[in-house]
């Protein structure tokens, strides 16, 4: 946005971050103010020559500025009000807070009246090139060290020193920033240093100051410090590293570096790395750069001269970009399932799609057809586009057993397509499609004439007719199902006469169903006879003696009274089919004339009299 305009002709000197927009300096004595964005807003003409710092107020309405030529300024941005300083060395830093400013360590603070009270917080040690405030804590750094002051107590508390004193300050600046209200990381050539301000214990008073600072954690790193920030209990660091070539005359200045690392008590652990290519990073030095950051927003500002780079924490969409990357749509699918109130770049609908498509793609088309009962869920829509995408690709079976079934259901016409498809080369799967289907997902009568067009080929096949019967039965033409079950001698066909009471409709057929299991159709005859009574079995089954036995016997062992009027019959069907159980009819019943007992005895055989003697 607007900041390429600025440093194709300028170059970036210092910014400053503020949560609602940011303060650019430049070299040639610039601010330019821009939004968040980079969109310019205002533009000061400060000085000729390069900004070294700026600084805002908590309010983000007053502005301090501080040039190599020594002016210093501090106003307001929505008002006149304004103090201007010269002096006669370049001004380092600046430092505003409330009614207070810093700069150089001299404390200037604004009485009831208000004027201006100023007072020196340090002197005599050279150029001060950084101040960071945090609470009442003042830190600053100069060539020999960093020093922490507590504006409260106006003591200064500690003086932490340089390390690495063959390093020039002035090529190597010192970076400070605060974590917290009491916690001072330094980074300092490849040096950093974790400070922590604690409270002393009052027998330990005396004249010491009421805090001290303890050195929590120190190490060296392989890199030149450029800037520090923190991110939780981690670091942010940007670094530079100068490199030499095979000709020492030759020097390769390698690009900056965004890390984050973990401190440890002595050294670090790398979380991560990304190197930055930044515009014209061959020429500069680790000065050039610093790193600037908004706690509110978790920005992070990396500043060179010719480029401004924003970094800011990966969140839950960068992890699913990364996995979409990567081809890894599953990890990608689950992770936007888990994180979907807190996702604002992707929808979980449209990565279970991407995650289909590289399915089908390769070939995966079982998985791909399960997956999409899981990610088209309601949109009728989608589903249909996916039917006829597997019915293109010749997989109409894969998706089959995953299409909606229940309250939310797709055209009758798709459902028909599918069944379709399974009657040309699938039997089995078209039967159990036909089993596990509600019949109103298609219509019923399409689906008869296609089964009776196959039967016409195979009349005989068993798994079709027994389908038929099915299609049937939920048709409620139950005749038409129960002649398919008897010829079938189908076990379900007891089954079908009870759910749907088809007495009336067996009568004829008592014969098939004695022939089909003697024993549960005599049982049914028996359990039903307010249904289909005795005259009327008897009736059916007078061709079949034998079966009249059977059912005649079952009938008097149930009741020896019922069937009185065929007892005598009953005498031949026993000598005819089951003599050892013919002397205990006789014995139990007393409906036989014993003279039509002794009658038919006499006709009898010898052998046969003999065997009741």
């Amino acid at each position: 946005n607007g900041v390429t305009e600025i440093l194709q002709k300028d170059a970036a000197s210092c910014m400053t971050v503020h949560d609602k927009f940011l303060a650019l300096g430049t070299h040639f004595g610039k601010v330019f103010l821009l939004d968040i964005q980079g969109n310019l807003t205002q533009k000061f003409e400060i000085s000729p020559v390069k900004i070294n710092q700026i600084s805002l107020d908590e309010s983000g309405e007053h502005m301090g500025i501080c040039s190599e030529d020594g002016k210093v300024q501090v106003f307001g941005l929505y008002t006149r009000e304004g103090f201007h300083e010269n002096f006669d060395c370049p001004v380092k830093v600046i430092y505003v807070r409330g009614g207070i400013l810093i700069y150089s360590l001299l404390l200037y603070e604004k009485n009831w009246l208000n004027r201006w009270k100023t007072s020196t917080l340090h002197e005599g040690e050279g150029t001060i090139t950084n101040v960071q405030w945090r609470a009442n804590l003042i830190a600053w750094a100069n060539n020999m060290g960093v020093k922490i002051y507590d504006i409260s107590t106006k003591q200064r508390i500690t003086n932490v020193l340089r390390d690495n004193v063959s390093l020039r300050p002035d090529m190597y600046p010192c970076s400070l920033c605060w974590k917290d209200n009491s916690t001072l990381i330094i980074g300092w050539g490849s040096s950093i240093k974790i400070c922590v301000v604690k409270e002393r214990g009052h027998t330990e008073l005396r004249d010491l100051p009421s805090r001290y600072v303890e050195i929590v954690s120190a190490f060296e790193t392989e890199f030149f410090i450029s800037g520090l920030a923190p991110l939780a209990d981690q670091l942010v660091t940007l670094y530079f590293v100068k490199e030499n070539s095979d000709h020492m005359e030759e020097e390769f200045r390698a690009r900056p570096c965004l890390d984050i690392i973990q401190p440890l008590p002595e050294g670090y652990e790398e979380i991560s790395s990304d190197a930055l290519t930044v515009r014209n990073f061959q020429e500069n030095e680790c000065r050039d750069y610093r790193l600037e950051h908004s706690e509110g927003e978790s920005l992070y500002y990396i500043i060179s001269p010719k480029d401004i780079v924003v970094a800011k924490e990966r969140d839950q969409d960068d992890h699913i970009d990364w996995l979409l990357d990567k081809k890894k749509y599953e990890e990608a699918l689950m992770a936007a399932e888990i994180s979907f109130k807190n996702i604002k770049r992707h929808e979980v609908q449209k990565i279970g799609m991407a995650y289909i498509n590289h399915l089908v793609e390769k070939g995966d088309y079982d998985t791909a057809a399960r997956k999409c009962q899981k990610v088209l869920g309601k949109n009728m829509e989608l589903w249909e586009n996916e039917v006829y995408r597997f019915k293109t690709i010749g997989q109409l079976k894969a998706i089959s057993q995953y299409l909606p079934r229940g309250d939310l259901r797709l055209r009758p016409a798709i459902y028909e397509m599918i069944l379709h498809e399974f009657l040309k080369s699938d039997y089995e799967g078209f039967a159990t499609l036909i089993r596990e289907w509600p019949g109103e997902l298609y219509n019923n009568m399409t689906i008869v004439q296609a089964v009776t067009d196959h039967l016409k080929k195979d009349p005989m096949n068993s798994t079709l007719l027994t389908t038929l019967a099915e299609l049937y039965t939920y048709d409620q033409r139950y005749d038409r199902a129960l002649e398919i079950y008897l010829r079938l001698r189908h076990k379900d066909v007891y089954q079908l006469i009870h759910k749907h009471d088809l007495f009336s409709s067996i009568e004829d057929k008592i014969v098939l169903l004695m022939d089909f299991d003697k024993e549960k159709a005599v049982d049914m005859l028996l359990d039903n006879e307010d249904k289909i009574l005795i005259d009327r079995v008897v009736e059916e089954l007078r061709d079949r003696p034998e079966l009249l036995h059977i059912y005649l016997h079952k009938l008097f062992k149930r009741d020896h009274h019922k069937g009185q009027r065929y007892h005598e019959r009953q005498i031949g069907l026993y000598a005819e089919y089951d003599r050892p159980n013919l002397l205990p009819f006789l014995r139990d019943s007393i409906h036989c004339p014993l003279e039509k007992v002794l009658r038919h005895f006499q006709n009898c055989s010898r052998e046969y009299r003999s065997t009741f003697k």
